[in-house]
């Protein structure tokens, strides 16, 4: 009895005469603790995908980004990161509060290595990780059940350019996000952003701001 197999992914085994990888992969290399290189590879990061499923069973994918090392891993079979401020959705926040049922993709496109995780989560405003996190709106802690490492073959390697001015970081004032400057949506940011526009470099329109996108600007 497989535990991460239905009888489709077995037909599929089957038919592509895979069914004997597929059994060694979940026998010996599907994880429930994290190695000492795991741990070291998930802190080296600076980003990676996150997976929730929202209400009406549909999965999303969010990109989190962080300064290095902003996914800890806290003991064999946890780790944790923040959730920052977003675009007001709070859509992956909501989601794991309802389906716990998490999944990461952590990637290295430098020297190309990638590791899944699944697990469940759950999001705490009072965590005490929190204090070390500048920003943060909750830590979420995920708790593993069952990790393996992805072939790295089809990863294009890349070389990182710069670090996202945007990251909080203690002792200086996190700038204002581009598209908080976008004139229409003024009256419905949330009060602390109320007003903060013009200090910001003005207001600005919804095209200015696709257009910041496309230029790859800073200011987007």
């Amino acid at each position: 009895m497989s535990n991460y197999y239905s009888d489709t992914h077995r037909a599929l085994q089957d038919e592509f005469d895979a069914r004997r990888l597929a059994d060694m992969m979940e026998g010996g290399f599907i994880a429930a603790e994290f190695s000492d290189a795991d741990k070291a590879f998930i802190q080296s990061l600076d980003m990676f995908f996150l997976s929730t499923v929202d209400p009406h069973g549909r999965p999303s994918v969010s990109y989190k980004g962080g300064d290095p090392g902003f996914v800890r891993v806290v003991d064999k079979n946890t780790l944790a990161f923040p959730f920052y401020d977003g675009n007001g959705m709070f859509y992956s926040w909501g989601n794991l509060a309802d389906n716990a049922n998490v999944g990461l993709l952590f990637m290295s496109f430098v020297k190309p290595q990638r590791l899944r995780v699944q697990g469940t989560a759950n999001v705490d405003r009072n965590d005490p990780l929190l204090k070390q996190y500048v920003e943060a709106q909750g830590i979420v802690r995920v708790k593993v059940e069952g990790m393996w490492p992805n072939c790295p073959r089809y990863v294009h390697r890349y070389e990182k350019v710069k670090n996202s001015k945007y990251i909080p970081k203690a002792n200086c004032e996190t700038p204002l996000a581009g598209w908080k400057r976008i004139d229409a949506i003024q009256d419905r940011l949330a009060a602390p952003d109320q007003g903060k526009a013009e200090k910001a470099g003005g207001l600005i329109t919804v095209d200015q701001w696709f257009a910041n996108i496309a230029e790859g600007s800073e200011d987007a």
